[in-house]
């Protein structure tokens, strides 16, 4: 199910697939786009940094994954572009690189956990 999202070839399937494992260990998406490296690991208060928290907590290789498979999607899927093209604008191309990574982890942890293929419309509304 894995190979029906854009960006995910069977490499990347198989990396994704063997270094998750269990996909029901993750309780809610969150923690698993979290143990992927997906989301920034800062500590706020009143606005000010207070550190950085457990920034290599969590897989590297699925890190690594999901970034490739942002860049492999941002070429070949034209949703997938137009929305990296959008944050690309506001931000650096690398924090608009992860931000689809993101996405694309939640979407996969959604098509694991329910075994249904991936509906780009669902994702890039």
């Amino acid at each position: 199910m894995l190979l029906t999202i854009p960006g995910i070839g069977k490499i990347l399937g198989l990396t994704i697939m063997l270094e998750v494992g269990d996909i029901n260990r993750f309780k809610k998406v969150g923690n698993y786009t979290s143990y992927c490296r997906c989301v920034a690991s800062n500590r706020t208060s009143n606005n000010k940094s207070k550190g950085k928290g457990n920034s290599k907590n969590g897989n590297s290789y699925l890190a690594w994954a999901y970034v490739e498979a942002a860049n492999f999607s941002k070429r070949y899927c034209e949703k997938s572009q137009r929305y990296y093209q959008r944050k690309a604008a506001k931000t650096k191309n690398v924090v608009a690189i992860k931000a689809l990574s993101h996405k694309l982890a939640r979407a996969s942890y959604y098509v694991m956990r329910d075994q249904i293929p991936f509906d780009p419309s669902l994702l890039f509304r």
